[in-house]
């Protein structure tokens, strides 16, 4: 009989336990509306850095593309007083480098924000093609004299 009273009181302990540390069902109503609260305040944060991200990056690319146009207006003055087969092919260079700079401009004014993977793979390419674009105008100002 003692055994029989002590499982019983066993079983009872353990099922008043259980039922105790049960939350309500309006408690985890409540719960889950504030982690879906958070939730949307985090995303809503993480977006507003995204769209930030993208703007500061199209300022320093328009500031990039700006010094890019002073560097071909100083070269066309540089240009002006070579000889004419020089001067051809100066300007055809530079007309290029003109064009793919207008190309680049138009690229990030069309930019649309997709996404964040969207987003690292065009900055990627973007600053690739920025970086080509600068090497060639570093060539196009060292003069190959023989």
């Amino acid at each position: 009989m003692k055994k029989i009273a002590i499982t019983l009181s066993a079983i009872l302990l353990m099922v008043g336990a259980n039922l105790t540390s049960c939350d309500s069902p309006k408690s985890k109503v409540e719960d889950a509306k504030v982690n879906v609260t958070e939730a949307e305040d985090e995303l809503e944060q993480a977006n507003q850095e995204y769209q930030a991200e993208i703007e500061n990056y199209r300022m320093e690319t328009s500031t990039k593309i700006s010094n890019n146009e002073i560097l071909i207006a100083d070269f066309k003055k540089e240009i002006a007083n070579d000889k004419k087969v020089t001067k051809a092919k100066s300007e055809k260079k530079i007309a290029e480098l003109e064009q793919k700079n207008k190309e680049l401009k138009q690229k990030m004014d069309n930019y649309k924000a997709e996404g964040k993977d969207q987003w690292t793979t065009f900055k990627t390419e973007f600053n690739h093609d920025m970086d080509e674009l600068n090497k060639a105008f570093k060539d196009l100002g060292v003069k190959n004299v023989k």
